[in-house]
Parts: structure tokens; sequence; C-alpha cells
């Protein structure tokens, strides 16, 4: 399924507008690195797949132009004495339509030098193979921002050091170490470093900030460099011994195995479809599932899990994970490992658990250690949707632990945890005096219940009891007035001045619009709040048809989320972010399937595809792509920690799923074309079935689903048993 894949999806973008915020990943599944090619020196937008510029291939750690890079370096082949070291002198054209780009290999030309080079990864290094053409001296410049150090080994071909470079880190001397082997021999008098003012010094060891080193290499004028590179944070040494695993492969051996590596993953989702664009998005989002959380452990002399803790500042035994923002991938990444990647989603909890252990609280946003940024602690549906799948159960009692920790105690540290724990526990909200305090207590209260879950599946029916009804807390903010969730005020009274379309404030990346339907646990109690069916109805209906006006008063600028929700005219269902993935299924609460059906279709058909403008909005972590990797299967996991998946349409003839235990869940579509916007029947296992969600036991047990679609919507009754899950289902 490679052939699908071309890594530029979604990687046209500027910090005013996204299409996608995402970068041309070349990598493992889960590597520790990424290799991204830059052609421009702009802060964290530094690639642009219509920029006709390579700088460099990019080692690179940036999880999202929003969060930073850490421990990155630029590597430019050259053939060219007339270069000063700095990126602008040795950069060169490359024609954007030759070159390569796939998830495990790159392939790149150099016009002005005449150089190619390819780049296959691995999950701890990488090998290149540069092809000098020119009749100059070949050479390789590393660029690196702030604080390095390198050390020059002739007689062994090397180059060990380190990068210290980080967006943010609790550990400012936070490093990278390197080490880099080279086929052909070393030329000293021209080995060294650049200055700032472009002053050449040929030195075997030299210790810089904004370093632009330059290695030269004897008899490679025309012929062929091979590189092998390995990174570490743990020490030199564990630099050199992941560079000695390296070295006993080729570069063609490893593109072998990197493709191995990713056609594990992509192929255990089959589907098919006449249109092959349809066939390039689905996979090249499938791919984009299996690039974070990174690996940010390695494995010591005896082959054991060893990782270094920045709090500590010391080396650790066990797994760790990092680049993760859980306000993003709780919602469509790890259910997908649920069901095709059991095994990493546990060996991922071990790593988080082990950030909780190291630091006295869960994870919320890591990059490298905890950056604490968007509302919740939504980590709590990671460990739920686990949970209740039967997975990790040895470490549960441990996980509920520090899901209490998070919720009971207030942390001196705003990075970590709750945002006003303990005025949500006295109140029963959040107050407007908290910025984004209706965001912060709808995730809350949902992470009361996936508390709740675990609860249950340990057999803690006391402490159940107690966030079962705490995940009600939703109720609390809602305004029956006006049908939206508003912020109020220590002594109850709603904020007054309420605009529906104010953005920020009280509300993360959206309005009352996008945020007031965030009760994934419990929407039927909150049509109740309506007061009826038919007015939550009205209202989701509303939503969507309402025109995509923004105010901007919360933040006072035009962010780009409000852009793009302009840009793409589906009301104000701004499927450009986030908070509003579950929107479009909301009409199977109340019975009328249909409205969903037709909403979905239009999305995936028109605002997804496999090219440079790839998506609607922020990808962020593989959460969009999984997005659209379920819905176009035909289900959605609105409530992680449920076990339930809520029925959409499908978008594919026939998708066939690899289960870890061995069976295939098979899913067919008839009457598949583009005027058919309605389900007219399911069958479930060859049967009639009209619940309106299948549960994560259908799909183990590799139940086979079958839709058939028509031209017009068909209306019925649904009864209570039909329904998605709720709290208050009745």
């Amino acid at each position: 399924m490679l052939n699908y894949v071309d890594t530029r999806q979604g990687t046209n973008n500027q910090y005013t507008f996204s299409n996608g915020n995402a970068l041309p990943y070349t990598g493992v599944p889960f590597g520790m690195n990424h290799y991204v090619v830059q052609t421009k020196n702009e802060g964290s937008w530094f690639f642009n797949p219509n920029d006709r510029i390579f700088q460099g291939i990019r080692l690179t750690h940036q999880p999202s132009p929003w969060m930073g890079d850490f421990a990155h370096f630029l590597m430019t082949p050259i053939a060219d004495d007339k270069i000063r070291g700095s990126v602008f002198t040795c950069q060169s054209s490359y024609r954007p339509e030759e070159a390569i780009f796939k998830p495990h290999y790159l392939k790149v030309k150099q016009q002005r030098y005449n150089i190619t080079t390819e780049l296959v990864p691995s999950c701890y290094g990488a090998s290149l193979r540069i092809k000098y053409n020119s009749g100059q001296q070949a050479g390789l410049v590393l660029n690196v921002h702030n604080q390095s150090e390198f050390q020059v080994d002739a007689a062994q071909h090397r180059i060990t050091g380190y990068v210290s470079n980080f967006a943010d880190c609790h550990d400012k001397g936070f490093r990278m170490y390197v080490a880099m082997s080279f086929s052909k021999e070393l030329d000293l008098s021209a080995t060294g470093y650049y200055d700032a003012e472009g002053q050449f010094f040929p030195e075997a060891a030299f210790v810089n900030a904004d370093q632009h080193v330059v290695i030269r290499f004897k008899d490679c004028e025309k012929g062929t460099l091979d590189v092998k590179l390995a990174t570490s944070f743990i020490s030199q040494e564990q630099a050199e011994l992941n560079l000695t695993r390296e070295l006993g492969t080729t570069l063609d051996e490893q593109k072998e195995l990197a493709a191995e590596a990713w056609n594990h993953y992509l192929n255990k989702i089959r589907v098919t479809h006449p249109n092959e664009e349809y066939m390039r998005t689905f996979y090249t989002c499938l791919y984009r599932m299996f690039l974070f959380p990174q690996k940010f452990y390695e494995l010591d002399a005896n082959m054991e899990p060893v990782h270094y803790d920045t709090t500590a500042r010391s080396v650790k035994k066990g797994v760790l994970y990092t680049n993760n923002g859980f306000w993003d991938t709780y919602k469509t990444v790890y259910p997908l490992y649920s069901i095709i990647a059991p095994k990493e989603y546990e060996e991922m909890l071990e790593g988080f658990l082990n950030s909780y252990r190291e630091t006295g609280f869960l994870p919320k946003w890591l990059s490298p250690d905890e950056r604490g940024l968007m509302p919740g602690t939504l980590i709590d549906a990671v460990i739920a949707d686990a949970a209740a799948k039967g997975l990790a159960q040895h470490l549960l009692p441990e996980l509920l632990e520090a899901m209490l920790t998070a919720a009971t105690t207030q942390s001196g540290q705003n990075c970590y945890g709750r945002q006003g724990t303990l005025d949500y526990i006295k109140y029963g909200y959040v107050p407007s005096s908290y910025h984004e305090s209706v965001n912060h207590t709808l995730d809350y209260a949902y992470s009361d219940y996936c508390i709740s879950r675990v609860a249950d599946v340990l057999g803690r029916s006391d402490i159940a009891a107690q966030y079962r009804q705490s995940a009600l807390n939703y109720q609390n903010i809602f305004d029956a007035e006006t049908g939206f969730m508003r912020a109020k005020d220590q002594n109850g009274q709603f904020r007054p001045n309420f605009n529906d379309t104010s953005w920020g404030l009280d509300y993360a990346e959206g309005s009352a619009w996008q945020t007031s339907f965030a009760v994934f646990q419990d929407f039927q109690g909150l049509i109740e709040a309506y007061g009826s069916k038919e007015r939550f109805f009205d209202k989701i209906t509303e939503l969507c048809n309402k025109a995509p006006d923004f105010d901007v008063r919360g933040y006072g600028f035009e962010i780009h989320e409000m852009s793009e929700m302009a840009a793409i005219d589906y009301g104000q269902l701004a499927i450009s972010n986030q908070p509003s993935f579950h929107i479009p299924y909301l009409f199977n609460y109340v019975g009328q399937p249909a409205s969903s059906q037709v909403i979905l279709k239009q999305l995936m058909s028109s605002l997804f595809n496999s090219g440079f403008d790839g998506f609607p909005g922020d990808e962020d972590n593989g959460s969009m792509s999984g997005w659209y990797v379920f819905s176009s299967m035909g289900f959605y996991p609105v409530c992680p920690g449920s076990n339930e998946y809520v029925l959409g349409i499908p978008l594919f003839d026939s998708v066939s799923i690899e289960l870890p235990n061995g069976k295939q869940m098979l899913i067919h579509t008839d009457n598949n074309n583009p005027q058919s916007n309605f389900v007219a029947n399911v069958q479930l296992e060859g049967q009639d079935y009209t619940k309106l969600y299948i549960t994560h036991e259908d799909i183990l047990a590799g139940k086979s689903l079958d839709f058939r679609l028509g031209l017009a919507p068909s209306y019925r009754h649904y009864s209570a048993e039909e329904l998605p899950f709720s709290i208050s289902k009745k």
C-alpha cells in the first residue's frame, strides 16, 4: 500500500492558514527520529511542497508547528568551494515533481551540485547514499541552531557529538547525541566550521552556537558516499551503540526493512474503490496515524529499554514515548490502535505511566516532556478505552491511581494535571475566572466518566458510582434558555453579554457552537436538558445551517481555525478542528441518521484528498487522519470508553480489517455511487440490523457489516436500545 502514499499530503501551509500543518515525514512507525526536506529557513514552517529550493534534509522532532522542534539539525550535501557554511549559501534548486517522498524513502537531486541523495530511516538512525557527479570536492554541511559540539575521528571515518536545541524542556541542558560514519576518508584540511562572519576554521573538534560544520571527503569528486547515522537521548556511548547496530545493513536492505515496517500497518486495513484518489487519500491518512507518538526510549547493551528522564535529569529503565497531544489524539488515534495495534497501545500506556511515576501526573502534551497545553486531562479517555476493551489490565490499578491524582490534586505547576481542580470539586464546574473554563468543565466531566469506566473494570464500585455522578457536571453550566454551555462565576451567575459566535475566553479554539456538544458520555442527558429530541434536533440542524460567522473578541484577532471554518463553509460545523469531529454523528442520538449520513458523505468527498491541500485544518498527530479513516469505513468512536462505534456512511466498496486475534472484519457497500447519500439498509452477519452503532466485540468477532445505499433518506422510529450509549440512556 506504500505506492498510494505521498508524504506531502497536507503540507501546503502558512501560519495564518492550515491545509493540515503537516510535514512530509520519512521515518519508521513510531520511530525516534523523522526526516524532512527543508525548503526554507522560516521557523516551524520549514517545508512547502511548492518551493523549488532544497536546503537539506532535516532530522526533526517537530510534532506540530505550534509546538516547535527539538533535537534537530540539517544535513546538506555540497560540491562547491565557494560556500560559507550558512543555509542560504549552501542551498540548491530541486525538482519537486521528480523527487520521491515516501514514508520509508526520500530521494532528491540538487540541480546546483548535480548531487542525488537517498535516505532510508530506521528507528534510531538512517542510511544515506549521496552520489556526487560535479567533479568538485564532495562535502556535507551540518547546520545546527543553538548549542552543539562535534569531534572528528579521521581514523574511523566518523563524527560524533551532540546538539542542544528545543522549543521548551524542563531540562535546559537537554541533548541529543549524534554519531555518523562515512564510507570515504575525511579531508581534515578542509573539514571544520564557519563562524557568523563566514570565516572558516579547520578543526578536529568544535563547539559553537549556530554551527555550520563542513565535512569534506577525499576521492569523492565523482562517486558515492555512504553515510550511517544514529542518535541517542541517553549518552554518546548509546549513540555509538545505536550506530554499531546500523552498520550491519546496506541502504537497500534497510529500505526493505522500512517498507516492511510500514506495510505491516498499512496492510491491516484493505479498502477498494474505483476512484484511485480515494485510495491514495485513505492510505496516506492511515500512514499519518503511525507517526506519533514517537519512541523516547532506546535499547541498552543488554537490549533492555532505557530512557532519559528530563525531570530527574538521569537515565531510567523502561519505555517512554513523546510527541503527542491527547486533546487531539484520544478521539481517533488510540481507538484505531485498539483494533489493529493493541500491543503497541499497551506499551504506550506503560510509557505514559512512566511519565506519571517521574512527574507525579499523567501527561497531557509531551514534546519532549510535559508542555501543559490545551484543556483537560484527556489521556483519561485513552486509558478508559483500553480498559473497557480488555487491554493493559496489569497496569490499570496504577493508572487509576494516576487518574484520581489529577482529579483530586492541584499541581503547583500549571503544566501538570487539571486547572482549577479544587474549584471544580467545590462548585461542580470550573469558574469563569479560569481561561477556557467551559472546555475545562466539559473535559473534566468526561474524564470523570472515564475514571468510572476504569473503576468498573477493577471492581471499584464506590469510585465508579462517585465519578459516574460527577460525569453529569456538564449540566451545571448548561443554559436552557440559549441551548449552550456557558461560563459561570463562583456565585453561579452566567457571564453577561453572551455572544454565541464569540471565540476564545471561555472556549478553546471555538465558540459556544463548537464547544457545547462535547458531552460524549451522556447525549441522552443533554437531549433531556433541551426538553425534547425535537429541540435538540433543531439545535444541531441550526448549527449546520448557520453561516460560519465568528467574533474574534476572546482572542483579539483572527486565528487560523476561524479562517478555516469560514473557508470550508459548512456552517458552524468546524470539522477543520478536533472539537467538532463528533458533531456530524449527533443526529444518530435522536434517531435521525439520514442527516448524519448526507453530511458525512459531503465532508469526506469534498474536504479531504491526497494532495498538498489535503486537510480542512490542522491534522494534529494523526487525529484528523483518524477521523477520515474511521468515517470512510462507516463507523466512528464518538465516546471512547463506551466500546461503541456510531454508524455513519461508508465511502468504500469494501473494507477488510485484519484483527489481532487472526480474524477479519469485512464491510461491504452496495449501490455505492456519488448520488447515493443515504443508508437504505444495514446488515450485521447477514441479518437486518437496526441499531445505530456497533460494538468493539462485534468488530473483534469479525462480524460482517453490509450497507446498501440509496437516493432518499429512510425514516423510522428508533427505540432507546437502538440509539448509541449515554449514561442517562433509558
